[in-house]
């Protein structure tokens, strides 16, 4: 059983089960009085392509947590950017002031530290620096764009905690603007998980431009996502779900409108159901409304008039492909996972949970393209070491520690793929493989940077991924891939004859010494190696690196 904050998720799940009867979605923007004085208060922000989503919680040292206040604002951040290629700048400006506003609410609840997550959208612009610059500098907000494997894992975080399904096997669908995310889900375990750039907006502006449905787009959008759908049920299908799940404005949406036709005034959506009937009529009142006179029908989201048809016909076929009869909606997705995430690795037993998670999906890559992966371990032993005798001088932490432990167990995936230039093909694998959940966008970048300059060369301003980082990214890939590189070279003959290492801090150099496995092991090769790749390594801390085998004498400082 999954235990989170050090009590299984289930007994968590049925502490807070009355959350079900009490939050409110979309409450006024007002701090109110707390349900509890102690607990700290944390808040998550959802940057989705169609809406942005705020929530401010008190989590406490059981891993459950109190919703104070949850904002919601239409923001259409994917709007007017055809295949969603480009952020419009009339988009950022609206998200850069939504993101403000809702920091600022975060604030007036003493909110401590707040998360920000952002999907399709800005994951797929190629202008999305432009946005992520502007919310650093402009609203002091960090975002971390995350992929959509990530998406659906911490989706599922969240349902966990809304819904009494740890103990079935879940079949999960979460419909955004610009992407829908699949998972198959059993307790805390996610079994396999899809995105796919199916969303309300993304087939609106393909299909259904403002709103407007005709028989003849109705039925070339039906088309189009029963081949789009295809392969994804077959791969999912297997799993044999006993409950389908369905997050999400659009999914919540057509449950108010099901609920409506039946004459119940759901107070609140988490829980209720709708079956695959209901959906058709949905379907059947949306596609057979114009536009200006969608504001009539009972249940539907006034804000939701253009984009609830391409919406409705996505649902209707995923019911179609997966052979779904009911779903049940959860009214805690992507922000409630994000945000009880970040409480995870903000505690002891949270940060093991989160580290070991994102360091068996490493370990897995690297297991499936790397042809010596015992070299890789060997070599992110020695890089670790290196880190953390060196600390005096770099200033890292330990999260710079982790990437480069995960930088170093699959620098050499790209030999996957061939020899030559391996290391620009490390850092494409990396950058776009969909098996390292746990990782944000941002923290792949950063290892895969650092990956990419383990050999050949330096960081320069040339290289565009490179020049796009921060200041303090660009030295701290510097620093890892320096790091990276001398821990490479000391282990050149793959045969882990460095056991450890002993560094001397001097005023004027940086000495490493290399401890042979064996007294008698001769380490010419390695420190020769070690020594050419020391150059990217003396250049970051500013200092002369020295690699010898020698006694030390007494006098000199010992880093350990």
């Amino acid at each position: 059983m999954f235990v989170l904050m050090g009590v299984p998720l289930q007994s968590v799940f049925l502490q807070r089960w009355s959350l079900r009867s009490s939050f409110v979605t979309e409450s006024p923007a007002e701090p109110t009085t707390p349900p509890s004085s102690s607990g700290t208060l944390r808040a998550a922000i959802d940057i989705g392509t169609n809406s942005m989503h705020l929530v401010v919680a008190r989590t406490d040292a059981d891993g459950g947590f109190d919703i104070l206040t949850t904002e919601k604002e239409m923001v259409r951040l994917g709007a007017g950017s055809g295949e969603m290629k480009e952020l419009a700048d009339d988009a950022i400006e609206r998200g850069i002031r939504a993101l403000d506003r809702m920091k600022q609410v975060a604030g007036s609840f003493g909110a401590v530290e707040l998360v920000a997550v952002a999907t399709s959208a800005v994951r797929e612009a190629s202008n999305r620096y432009l946005f992520l610059e502007r919310a650093r500098n402009e609203v002091g907000v960090e975002v971390d764009v995350i992929s959509g494997f990530e998406e659906a894992r911490l989706i599922h975080l969240g349902v966990l905690q809304a819904l009494p399904v740890f103990d079935e096997r879940i079949l999960l669908v979460d419909i955004g603007g610009g992407s829908t995310e699949f998972l198959i889900g059993e307790g805390d375990d996610v079994l396999e998980a899809r995105s796919m750039k199916l969303g309300a907006i993304r087939l609106t502006q393909r299909f259904f431009d403002g709103g407007v449905a005709t028989p003849e787009s109705v039925e070339q959008a039906r088309h189009y996502l029963r081949a789009a759908l295809a392969p994804v049920a077959y791969e999912l299908g297997g799993h044999q779900p006993t409950v389908c799940v369905g997050s999400s404005g659009t999914i919540s949406t057509i449950a108010a409108m099901a609920a409506a036709e039946r004459g119940e005034n759901l107070r609140q959506l988490n829980g209720a159901t709708f079956t695959r009937a209901e959906l058709e009529d949905v379907v059947t009142r949306v596609t057979g409304t114009p536009p200006d006179q969608r504001k009539a029908l009972a249940g539907l989201d006034q804000k939701r008039t253009d984009i609830i048809v391409a919406g409705a016909l996505l649902l209707s076929e995923v019911f179609e492909a997966f052979s779904i009869e009911q779903m049940t909606v959860s009214e805690f997705a992507l922000r409630e996972g994000a945000l009880l995430d970040r409480g995870h690795a903000s505690s002891t037993s949270g940060e093991s949970r989160v580290s070991n998670l994102r360091r068996s999906n490493v370990r897995r890559l690297a297991a499936q393209l790397d042809p010596d992966p015992d070299h890789a371990d060997h070599t992110a032993l020695l890089a670790t070491m290196l880190f953390d005798r060196t600390s005096g001088r770099h200033g890292l932490g330990s999260h710079e520690r982790e990437l480069l432990e995960a930088a170093a167990i699959v620098h050499n995936v790209g030999l996957f793929i061939s020899h030559s230039s391996h290391h620009k093909h490390s850092y494409y694998v990396v950058r776009n493989s969909e098996k390292l959940t746990g990782f944000t966008d941002h923290e792949i970048e950063i290892m895969a940077l650092v990956a990419r300059y383990h050999r050949k060369s330096h960081p320069s301003p040339k290289h565009a991924e490179f020049e796009r980082l921060s200041d303090d990214d660009k030295q701290t890939v510097r620093v890892l891939a320096g790091l990276l590189r001398v821990a490479i070279g000391l282990d050149r003959g793959h045969q882990q004859a460095v056991r450890s290492l002993r560094v001397f801090d001097r005023d004027d150099a940086l000495v490493i010494e290399p401890v042979a496995r064996a007294a008698d092991t001769n380490l010419d090769l390695q420190i020769y190696a070690a020594t050419e790749r020391s150059g990217l390594l003396a250049q970051a801390l500013g200092v002369d690196v020295l690699i010898q085998q020698r006694q030390a004498t007494e006098s000199e400082h010992f880093s350990s």
